[in-house]
């Protein structure tokens, strides 16, 4: 393309690796990508006029069928005729009298030489790898509900469980979640950008599982709300299909679905840090769960008769894994105000699960005496909840006595206290007589009075 035709094109801002900005062309098949991104189209309604339902699979409609009594989806939906059926789900629309399908629709009920001809970006690989060995490498260019039930047995087949006794339950602990797993892939198929080339990915390596497609987020979704933001698709007509067919949540929540499935574990957070501006990607770990942390769910999920929430369950991981923060160390993570998430941890005291320290900006959160002592950990609880401040004080008082001096940031390392802690425990010995202080500010050091 030489430079009289660039000019031509429609231009477009974008950020440069530097982080300055530039112009750049605007091809005509970003158009697509960009209108269904903020919402302005919905591609997968789009009617292929060049296809007649007659051309489509009957024999897919008898899996959309099995699969609503087997996902518990819209049972109103399947005493319908197929053309009824159709019309209902927008599988096909009628142009001049003709039924044809919609974008959607072939990706239901078209057969595989027909979704190679009219969608090559429809394609789904499955691998599974151990080192650098690839044991297992299939691609799919069927219709999205056989692709997804082939997919699901490959991925069943590597689901390994063990059990623990909780009161008079025997409870699973699986390598992997098949919730979190179905979750993310339907919304790795329903949410991609079709108008892209490029497979969905579904890998199991030595890591654990992750699964990606083509297409970032889109408009209004990123890391920081991804928890959130309203639920919203690419794909509108596609997403409510598989919805109404049971396949996917119907709340549009499928994400929380994702996160228990890893959290309720004892395990990391599904991390989508990989993602990009034309890619979504997820991955979950293999890391050994918890099976005490998973006792400490069940129990108050049956004291409480409900699940437990998925704020809670974020702030509880994270004390496990970090052992003491503050409310505003907590907000990034929840994704919702501090407000709400002083309020969440509120409610984790009340219940006994985690204890608060100190009050005002220096009040901090640990696991509560009760989770550490149920795992076995009296020791664990000691550390992290640290000392009272008559304890702190003579610990300050010994160091000084050993050591000749100290300076504030001893004191914070010394009692695992904030910034704000040490320098009222200090101004507390100062009024005592007990230390005095020599130099200001960051050069200041606490002495034993002569």
């Amino acid at each position: 393309m030489n430079d009289a035709e660039r000019v031509r094109l429609p231009q477009r801002r974008r950020l440069k690796m530097d982080g300055s900005p530039e112009a750049v062309p605007f091809y005509p098949h970003e158009f697509v990508q960009r209108q269904s991104s903020i919402g302005v189209t919905d591609p997968s309604a789009l009617p292929l006029e060049n296809l007649a339902v007659e051309d489509l699979d009957p024999i897919q409609r008898i899996r959309i069928r099995n699969a609503i009594k087997k996902y518990g989806g819209d049972q109103s939906l399947l005493p319908l005729a197929d053309e009824d059926l159709d019309g209902a789900l927008g599988l096909t629309v009628t142009i001049n009298g003709k039924r044809h399908p919609t974008v959607a629709g072939l990706l239901l009920l078209g057969n595989e030489r027909q979704l190679r001809q009219h969608l090559p970006s429809h394609e789904v690989a499955f691998q599974v790898l151990r080192g650098t060995d690839v044991l297992v490498n299939e691609f799919y260019r069927k219709p999205l509900l056989e692709t997804f039930e082939e997919v699901e047995l490959l991925f069943r087949a590597r689901v390994e469980e063990e059990e623990i006794q909780i009161g008079l339950f025997r409870v699973p602990i699986p390598n992997f979640d098949r919730r979190a797993f179905r979750e993310a892939f339907v919304n790795a198929l329903v949410h991609r950008d079709y108008s892209a080339l490029g497979a969905v990915h579904v890998r199991l390596d030595d890591d654990g599982l992750s699964i990606s497609n083509p297409g970032g987020f889109v408009e209004g979704v990123n890391l920081d709300n991804l928890l959130v933001a309203d639920p919203r698709s690419r794909n509108p007509l596609l997403a409510d299909i598989i919805k109404r067919i049971g396949l996917a949540e119907r709340t549009g929540r499928g994400i929380d679905r994702i996160f228990e499935g890893m959290l309720r574990y004892g395990r990391t957070a599904p991390d989508y840090s990989m993602s990009s501006a034309y890619t979504v990607a997820v991955r979950m770990s293999a890391a050994d769960a918890d099976a005490e942390f998973l006792r400490m769910i069940v129990q108050r999920e049956e004291q409480t008769g409900t699940a437990m929430p998925i704020d809670s369950l974020i702030i509880l991981s994270r004390l496990r894994n970090e052992r003491r923060l503050r409310t505003t160390d907590l907000v990034r993570s929840v994704q919702k105000p501090e407000t709400v998430v002083r309020g969440t941890l509120e409610k984790l005291v009340e219940a006994g699960m985690v204890e608060a320290h100190s009050t005002g900006k220096g009040r901090t959160y640990t696991l509560s005496a009760k989770v550490y002592q149920g795992a076995g950990q009296k020791a664990a609880y000691v550390r992290q909840a640290g000392f009272d401040p008559i304890q702190q004080e003579q610990m300050v008082l010994n160091f000084i006595d050993t050591h000749g001096s100290i300076k504030r940031a001893d004191v914070i390392e010394l009692c695992h206290i904030s910034p704000d802690q040490a320098y009222k425990l200090l101004a507390r010995l100062k009024k005592k007589g007990l230390i005095k202080q020599a130099g200001e500010r960051k050069g200041a050091i606490y002495e034993r009075p002569r």
